[in-house]
């Protein structure tokens, strides 16, 4: 059996909602995502496993400082010490996107040893595990820039060079896997976007995006024996009832706050034999984001009903935000001294932010000009649903001084 690790989308780089570390003097957030890496590392190595795939974005940005990259070769010199062959796919946010330049990855792939394959163009890399053989097909993030350089693409619009693009890889996809002996186990390992895949801390689907898009069936091929993507920060299958399994790892560490409510880690695959593999996700150790949400009422005070309600909660060096929301025409009395005091055991306090109700508007009454007095009067009282009871008491005393009116104005005149 041949026991591979599979991860993505650390961005060792995101430093919100955090500080920085007065022990070490490194941004706390940095420090969780390298926690997060190195979980995944310690059951790479206490699993002794045949392969650790990374799926791409390692980085915020394509240039990282030399504390983000201490910190990453660190982690992977780990795997390199315990003969853990290990396959890095350049993501989007790894490249830097202008030609001639290196990527923030490549310097991995210049290092005079075995084990560290740098994937930034398509390629098929056959290793020798301890327990046989593996290809792995390998398909970084595709970039417009040579495409829409090109003669051909030149006058192109950019919805048209992205659907260039993605048939272009689908291609690229369909013929390395022909290539490859269909007796071997095989994985494709990708930083790719798929159709049916589900943005993280939403529910929309990247296909709304504007990257080149490929579909599930264009990478659930033989002889692929699962399909290892990195991108979409949310843990997902997205060939459950099929084989191969085409699986986004996620992110190991939350990177935004919409992605409070997901759990994060990565996937340990077993491939038990040609056409008979499963995938097992294993949670990292994360930072706890939390969302207080009170809803106020006008019967107690306002301050000590947001203390009790973040008081129920294990806020304990998590991120945290609070919202709450004010009854309409009431006026905001919230003492914010007070809920900072209660919030300080808090990692990170994202905000306390207040939300008003807003009273619905009364629809305004429209009046036609060629409508006389007492049918004005009708209409006005018809619109008005807390007098229907004495409607016509109403108007008839409305007709009753309009007449009086009159009479005094003929009078005077």
């Amino acid at each position: 059996m041949i026991n591979v690790i599979h991860t993505a989308d650390i961005h060792f780089g995101v430093e919100n909602y955090g500080r920085i570390d007065p022990e070490t003097g490194i941004h706390t957030r940095l420090l969780d995502f390298n926690r997060a890496l190195n979980a995944c590392i310690d059951t790479a190595i206490a699993r002794n496993v045949d392969c650790f795939i990374f799926s791409g974005d390692a980085y915020k940005t394509a240039h990282p400082t030399p504390t983000q990259q201490r910190l990453l070769t660190r982690c992977f010199l780990r795997l390199y010490q315990h003969g853990i062959p290990l396959i890095i796919i350049v993501g989007n946010h790894d490249h830097p996107l202008s030609f001639g330049k290196a990527n923030a990855l490549d310097i991995f792939g210049q290092f005079p040893a075995d084990g560290f394959h740098v994937v930034s163009k398509p390629e098929t890399i056959q290793l020798q595990t301890k327990n046989g053989p593996l290809n792995v097909v390998g398909i970084p993030w595709p970039t417009r820039n040579n495409v829409s350089l090109a003669d051909q693409h030149y006058a192109k619009s950019a919805e048209e060079i992205t659907d260039h693009i993605s048939q272009a890889v689908g291609s690229i996809i369909q013929k390395m896997a022909q290539d490859l002996d269909p007796t071997l186990p095989a994985v494709l390992a990708g930083h790719l976007t798929v159709s049916s895949g589900i943005f993280s801390g939403s529910e929309k689907r990247a296909i709304y995006g504007t990257d080149p898009v490929l579909l599930p069936s264009q990478l659930a091929i033989a002889p692929f024996d699962y399909v290892a993507l990195g991108h979409l920060h949310r843990y997902q299958n997205l060939n459950p009832n099929g084989y191969p399994a085409v699986v986004y790892a996620g992110s190991p560490e939350r990177v935004d706050f919409g992605e409070r409510k997901e759990d994060k880690g990565f996937c340990l695959v077993s491939i038990h034999a040609k056409g008979n593999t499963t995938h097992e996700f294993i949670k990292t150790p994360q930072r706890p984001f939390i969302q207080i949400e009170v809803i106020l009422n006008n019967d107690s005070d306002q301050t000590e009903q947001i203390i009790t309600a973040i008081q129920q909660q294990q806020i304990q060096q998590s991120v945290v935000k609070v919202v709450y929301r004010l009854p309409a025409h009431t006026k905001n009395m919230v003492n914010l001294k007070a809920v900072h005091r209660v919030l300080m055991d808090a990692h990170y306090v994202v905000g306390i932010i207040p939300h008003n109700d807003i009273a619905p508007r009364d629809r305004r009454i429209t009046m036609q000009p060629s409508m006389n007095f007492k049918d004005t009067v009708a209409h006005y009282f018809e619109n008005k649903p807390e007098h229907a009871a004495q409607k016509e008491l109403l108007i008839e005393k409305t007709l009753q001084l309009f007449e009086e009116a009159q009479g005094l104005e003929k009078q005077e005149s």
